[in-house]
C-alpha cells in the first residue's frame, strides 16, 4: 500500500464535494478500495497505484469541468468514475459549443463517439434510443458549420415508420413528411437562436429532408447526418453513401434492433458488414450504458436485450 498526495483548487473544494459532501461520499463509494481523507483542499490517498491514480485523473476531470463553467453532478462521478484510464483523460475536453449550448459527451461511449467524429470521414453511430448518437452528432454539425468547416448542414432521414406508411397520412406531401422530420427540427431548435434557424433553412445552409431528396446530388462542404437509418433498404443507403463529396463529412445514426422496414433487411446493418473494413470510416457501438435518458430507459433497453438474447 502507498500514498498519494495531490491539491485541488480551493475555490472549486465546495463543488467538487458536493451538497452536503454527496460527491466526495460517490467517490468513496466508487473507490472503496482506497482510504480517502481530504483535508481543505488537499487530497491524501492510500491504496494500490494504479487506483489511487485513476482516483486522481477522475478528480481532475471533475475539476475541470467545474473550471470551464460546468455543474458537476452525482451521475457525473459515477460515469467519470467508471471511465477507463484510455478514455478518462479526454472527458472534460468532450464538450460542444453548437450555438448557444455547450453540450459535452457524458460515458465513455460517447467520448469515444465524438473523437470517431472528430478523426473520420464516414461514421456510423448505432446505439438503443437515449444514448444521443444523433443529438450529438447534430451538435457537431452546428459546431463545424460556426467554425467555417462545412458550409451547409444536411440532416435527412428515411419516411417509414412503425404502423403507417406515408400514403395514408391525411394532407399535402409536405404536411405528409413534417412529423418524420420533426425531430430533426426539434433537435437544432435547441442549438440555434430561433432567428439565426429561419434564416439558415430559407438559404438553403440548413437542409431537413427526407432521404429520397438526396438522389442525383454530390454533397460538397456539407455536414450531412443520415437518422434512423435501419430504415434505409440496401439500395437507399448506397445511393445515400456515393453522394458524399469534397470536405464534406457523413454520420449514419440507427438502432439495429428497431427495423420497421417490411421485411425488416436493413440497410444499415448491411453497410456495417459490407463496409467495417473500410478507411476513414468507423463504426462507433453505443449501448445502454450510454444511454442518458431517465434511468428507467436503460432498464428498458436492457430488458428487451435481455428478451432478444433467448
Amino acid at each position: 500500500m502507498s500514498e498519494v498526495v495531490f491539491e485541488t483548487d480551493p475555490a472549486f473544494i465546495g463543488q467538487l464535494v458536493g451538497p452536503n459532501d454527496s460527491h466526495l461520499r460517490e467517490l468513496e463509494s466508487q473507490f472503496s478500495d482506497l482510504d480517502i481523507l481530504l483535508r481543505g483542499s488537499v487530497w491524501t490517498v492510500q491504496g494500490e497505484d494504479q487506483r489511487s491514480n485513476q482516483l486522481r485523473r477522475v478528480v481532475d476531470q471533475l475539476e475541470k469541468l467545474i473550471a470551464r463553467g460546468d455543474s458537476v453532478s452525482s451521475r457525473d462521478v459515477i460515469e467519470i468514475s467508471q471511465l477507463t484510464d484510455d478514455t478518462v483523460e479526454g472527458f472534460s475536453g468532450s464538450y460542444i459549443s453548437a450555438g448557444e449550448k455547450r453540450i459535452r459527451a457524458k460515458t465513455a461511449g460517447q467520448v469515444k463517439y465524438l473523437k470517431a467524429i472528430d478523426d473520420h470521414t464516414v461514421v456510423f453511430g448505432l446505439g438503443p434510443a437515449g444514448t444521443g448518437k444523433t443529438y450529438l452528432a447534430m451538435a457537431k454539425a452546428v459546431e463545424a458549420l460556426q467554425n467555417k468547416k462545412c458550409s451547409r448542414i444536411i440532416l435527412t432521414r428515411p419516411a417509414v415508420e412503425a404502423g403507417e406508411r406515408l400514403g395514408y397520412l391525411p394532407g399535402t406531401l409536405s404536411e405528409k413528411i413534417d412529423p418524420y422530420l420533426r425531430p430533426l427540427f426539434d433537435a437544432l431548435q435547441e442549438m440555434l437562436p430561433a432567428d439565426s434557424l429561419a434564416r439558415f433553412l430559407e438559404s438553403g445552409v440548413v437542409e431537413v429532408a427526407p432521404l429520397a431528396y438526396m438522389r442525383g446530388r454530390t454533397l460538397n462542404d456539407a455536414f450531412v447526418i443520415l437518422d434512423e437509418a435501419q430504415n434505409t433498404t440496401q439500395e437507399q443507403m448506397k445511393m445515400f453513401l456515393t453522394r458524399l463529396g469534397f470536405n464534406s463529412k457523413m454520420i449514419i445514426t440507427g438502432d439495429t434492433t428497431q427495423v420497421d422496414l417490411p421485411g425488416g433487411k436493413s440497410g444499415l446493418a448491411s453497410a456495417v458488414k459490407i463496409l467495417s473494413e473500410v478507411e476513414d470510416l468507423h463504426v462507433a457501438k453505443l449501448t445502454s450504458g450510454d444511454v442518458v435518458r431517465h434511468e428507467l430507459v436503460t432498464r428498458i433497453v436492457n430488458a428487451y436485450e435481455a428478451q432478444d438474447e433467448h
